[in-house]
């Protein structure tokens, strides 16, 4: 018997009905969680993860809000749906998710009115010192959460690399601290979740991107952290990284598309060359290879170029704007994200916060590299950048070589005036992020071959220099590191109960250290009140016998800065600079309020630097 095709089609579309009548549908994610309305782009994209959700048709009746599009991909666990939101629609609705009328599942979603300051917040700016702290080695607050059930890496305080308690309570409860020694912003490492087997400490695996670890705290948490240090004038800096994902993160077991993740979910190792980005010699595969190449096995490389992604991506970081009612973001790896996608990105965070500030890690010791970057930069392309600030990783090169080679014509002291006299290259050089170390790198203290004299030479023209200043906690006491990261990342002493040394009260530590601790505290908390440091413009002269002197000026309001870097004393003679002191008479040494006259010569100790309010 032949059977007509009509009756073919009608079995199959019977077979069709039965197999989607037989299906569970569930919902395992739905990101964002929430939303708010009142933005600058009245669009929202909500991602829906779950067990055959594509065969399902969303619905909402809920005025102010319509759905655009719906998005199905290759995998049938997805939708992703395109809203339009009216500017004053607010409050909870469901998301029907419907099969031949009849409703199999839904969402109770909520839109927030967007708070009517949100836009004009202000970011971090050069008026502020940032701490960064990696929270698990910082202080622990809460002993419960060190080990988690459900999650795979568990407490080890004793393995350098492992997990070792600290989290967002602990932060929370040391925020006295901050505020005395004069930090007015706190730059985390990474808090996501980061649910790997190994190696989960550091942060820079993500395996939820909404998801505070619950070995740090929660969400609630979080932002608790941020509303309490706002009360006492401090500002909290959220680590995004938009390169990678961790390979325990949900999406590498059902990957929404194929090409989510670079190399098609396969490990191939980026090439590491940051002239990649640049170079008109290089080849494509290699130029490529830098991109779309994976960090590590346990980092899978995601693709920004994957429009649904990007998306994503993009919504995450207002999100937590919004949520944690942030000041700023430092953004991980930098130049190895599409750079089509960064300047959509970057766009998209200016849109919405005009005042806003980020700063974008570019590790290369070349002022090109960097400020390619910046936004209003000269560069060799069309390319178009939004981002505010990068990491001066230039200077802090230039700052050790220059303290530790012996002063040549074209080494020493002065490879720090010739970095900044590179700063033309830059659109903004005062919204660069300066640092004497940070987590990836060895102590400053260390670097400087522990020598006192050098670690406050650096601290003071970190603090004293054009930029914004960052400082690595423990870098206050002075503390040293002898090997890898685990090393680098040590334990804050008095951060856990039972600690012989506690840095916080000052209790046991040394005399070095507590040198340390108070140079830095007078420094930075002089630095609050001075506008010509925080604000004011940069005037520098040539580096004269080892000899160097730079001025703020803002105003009224003028300081100098007279770096010696030989081992003996020198004498300064300040009518060499009558230029720029325009007649000023005397200045007083911000350390111990000793008055100089400027009629007078100045003998400067060797290996010092002494900074001067010019009166």
């Amino acid at each position: 018997m032949i059977r007509h095709p009509q009756h073919i089609c009608k079995t199959i579309i019977a077979l069709i009905c039965f197999y989607a009548s037989a299906l569970a549908y569930d919902i395992e994610h739905l990101e964002p969680p929430f939303w708010w309305t009142g933005m600058e782009v009245d669009k929202l994209q909500i991602m829906v993860h779950g067990k055959n959700i594509s065969f399902l048709q969303p619905q909402i009746e809920k005025e102010g809000v319509e759905i655009e599009r719906v998005n199905r991909v290759e995998n049938n666990n997805y939708l992703f749906i395109d809203l339009s939101l009216e500017n004053t629609v607010e409050g909870s609705f469901d998301i029907l998710f419907t099969r031949l009328g009849k409703v199999e599942t839904e969402y109770r979603y909520v839109l927030y009115g967007r708070d009517s300051d949100s836009k004009d917040r202000i970011g971090f700016n050069s008026g502020d010192v940032i701490y960064l702290i990696t929270p698990d080695r910082y202080a622990n607050g809460d002993m419960n959460n060190d080990s988690v059930s459900g999650l795979k890496e568990r407490a080890r305080r004793k393995n350098k690399d492992g997990r070792h308690g600290g989290d967002i309570q602990g932060i929370i409860d040391r925020l006295d601290y901050l505020e005395q020694m004069g930090f007015t912003q706190i730059w985390l490492n990474p808090v996501l979740e980061n649910d790997q087997r190994t190696y989960s400490y550091h942060g820079y695996s993500t395996t939820d991107y909404y998801k505070i670890d619950p070995r740090f705290g929660s969400n609630k948490l979080y932002r608790e952290l941020s509303e309490k240090a706002r009360e006492k004038g401090i500002g909290v800096i959220k680590d995004l990284i938009l390169n990678h994902i961790g390979s325990g993160h949900w999406w590498m077991k059902d990957p929404p598309t194929p090409d989510w993740v670079n190399n098609n979910g396969k490990f191939i190792r980026s090439n590491h060359v940051h002239e990649s980005v640049h170079d008109p010699h290089l080849t494509e595969s290699e130029r490529n290879l830098f991109t779309d190449g994976w960090f590590v096995k346990t980092m899978p490389d995601l693709n920004q170029r994957n429009k649904l992604l990007a998306t994503y991506l993009i919504q995450n970081s207002i999100w937590w704007i919004e949520y944690a009612d942030l000041s700023g973001f430092r953004i991980d790896t930098y130049p190895y994200v599409d750079k089509d996608f960064l300047s959509a990105w970057s766009e998209r965070i200016v849109i919405e916060y005009p005042n806003f500030n980020f700063v974008g890690e570019e590790w290369s010791t070349n002022p090109t590299m960097v400020s390619y970057w910046q936004r209003g930069s000269n560069r060799h392309d069309d390319y178009s950048s939004f981002i505010p600030s990068m990491m001066d990783f230039p200077l802090q090169a230039a700052l050790v070589d220059g303290l530790l080679i012996k002063d040549n014509w074209n080494s020493g002291i002065g490879d720090i005036f010739r970095i900044l006299a590179n700063d033309f290259q830059y659109g903004a050089p005062y919204d660069l992020v300066v640092f004497a170390d940070n987590h990836d790198m060895t102590r400053i203290y260390s670097q400087l071959n522990e020598r006192m004299d050098l670690y406050k030479m650096a601290m003071t023209i970190i603090c004293t220099i054009r930029g914004i200043p960052q400082v690595y906690y423990g870098t206050e006491i002075a503390m040293a590191s002898t090997g890898d990261h685990g090393e680098l990342r040590r334990d804050f002493p008095g951060g856990w109960p039972g600690d012989e040394v506690n840095a916080f009260t000052g209790n046991g530590l040394n005399e070095k250290e507590f040198d340390a601790q108070n140079f830095l505290k007078r420094l930075l908390n002089w630095r609050k009140h001075n506008l010509a440091v925080s604000m004011g413009d940069l005037v520098h002269y040539p580096v004269e016998d080892g000899i160097y002197v730079y001025f703020r000026r803002y105003e009224k309001e003028m300081v100098m800065v007279i770096i010696n870097n030989n081992d003996r004393p020198k004498t300064i003679y300040p009518d060499h600079f009558n230029e720029t002191i325009k007649g000023r008479t005397k200045g007083v040494n911000i350390m111990n309020d000793r008055v100089y006259y400027l009629s007078r010569n100045l003998d400067i100790p060797g290996k010092t630097a002494i900074v001067f309010e010019i009166h």
